[in-house]
């Protein structure tokens, strides 16, 4: 979830700083919404080596049989 409020947060920033003229606010928005992005992959990715390994142990018990 937190990585949803940072890609918004940083959103709002970047329209703030481009309302204002206010560059770094603006350069500091596009900073927090990279990161929430880079932390939703690092979920997805961490989500699916999950199911990865419970489908590579669901294999291995079925040939163990």
């Amino acid at each position: 979830m937190g990585k949803l409020i940072k890609k918004t947060n940083g959103r709002i920033k970047q329209a703030v700083g481009g309302l204002t003229g206010d560059k770094e606010l603006k350069r500091a928005g596009e900073k927090e919404e990279r990161e929430g992005r880079v932390e939703g992959a690092v979920a997805d990715v961490k989500h699916a080596a999950k199911g990865a390994v419970k489908d590579a142990k669901h294999a291995f018990k079925e040939v163990s049989k």
